[in-house]
């Protein structure tokens, strides 16, 4: 079987595909642009993918009726056109579960870094600002007793609001699709409508999926109802909160400060005004960047590729919505 991998990842899945496969591997650092997708692609049974490869009927076409599986080294497919690679019998595979706790940390140092004007502080030492200790200097946001507003409780939205609750006795208020009755009992915690979150929180976190209903979801409206001094945290995809919105937030004090794993696009461009702010803590997605992490990560992908190249059931299968 001929597949692709359209990056390099962890050993603990690559050695697998490599042992069984003729694998190709793209080499470099950056991904391969759209029309080396598609012509090193191109004849393979399986492609390995990750969420900066737009998969669609183009790819589908170019790539040939052999194609059996499209196996994506992330939790989200926003990039693949999962209804049509169903109307063409192509499975489609992603890797749930294994990121949460590693997810769920950043979010949480993000939220310190951002509360605590960290990234201000280490700018202020780095170009030999630092002279003495201010008193007024650097002063930023409590945490201990405030409350946390989980946008799209989850696993990850989960696991965000136990460290808080339980680490610095935060109260808890979250949207969700459903009831979460296991949560409510155990970290007291209030299922809300969205803009009673944005107004009671003092930090909210998104851990929401990117659809058509939360797209651009944070945008001046939204912003509009959160309190002066609460806290942005993003670490689920960067479509979700409209930047120039968010920019204008920051900028005039709409809002304290923000933290952001993820935007839209990645890399944020250069020009982007959110990179000069003070109050808005950038990382280049490194929510699952842990060892332990991403092997998993590795290994679930090479799962899902192998079995779809067998004919055989996805251990972690996407499904049409």
């Amino acid at each position: 079987m001929k597949v692709f991998v359209t990056r390099q990842i962890p050993d603990a899945g690559l050695d697998r595909i490599r042992t069984t496969c003729d694998c190709d591997v793209w080499p470099q650092p950056l991904p391969p642009s759209r029309d080396q997708l598609l012509e090193k692609s191109a004849g393979c049974d399986g492609v390995l993918t990750l969420l900066s490869d737009r998969i669609d009927a183009e790819f589908f076409d170019r790539v040939g009726p052999q194609l059996k599986v499209v196996s994506n080294f992330a939790v989200g497919y926003n990039n693949i056109d999962v209804a049509e690679a169903a109307r063409r019998g192509i499975a489609v595979g992603n890797t749930p579960g294994v990121l949460t706790d590693a997810t769920a940390d950043i979010a949480v140092g993000l939220l310190l870094a951002a509360a605590r004007r960290m990234r201000e502080g280490i700018d202020n030492v780095t170009n030999q600002q630092w002279k003495t200790w201010e008193p007024m200097g650097f002063i930023g946001q409590d945490l201990v007793g405030k409350t946390i507003g989980i946008v799209g409780m989850g696993r990850i939205g989960a696991a965000v609001a136990r460290r808080l609750h339980f680490g610095w006795g935060m109260s808890v208020v979250y949207t969700s699709r459903s009831d979460k009755p296991e949560i409510d009992s155990q970290l007291n915690a209030r299922r809300v409508e969205f803009s009673q979150l944005l107004s009671e929180s003092d930090f909210v976190s998104i851990h929401t999926d990117l659809n058509p209903a939360t797209e651009k979801l944070f945008n001046d409206s939204a912003f509009a109802q959160m309190k002066p001094t609460s806290v942005l945290i993003n670490t689920a995809r960067g479509g979700i909160v409209d930047q120039d919105a968010l920019h204008r937030a920051l900028q005039a004090g709409t809002i304290f400060s923000a933290g952001l794993d993820v935007t839209e696009p990645e890399p944020l461009p250069e020009s982007s005004p959110l990179r000069s702010l003070g109050n808005c803590v950038i990382l280049p997605h490194i929510g699952s960047g842990t060892v332990a992490s991403r092997d998993a990560m590795a290994t679930i992908a090479a799962d899902n590729l192998l079995a779809g190249l067998a004919g055989k059931p996805l251990p972690h299968r996407v499904d049409p919505a």
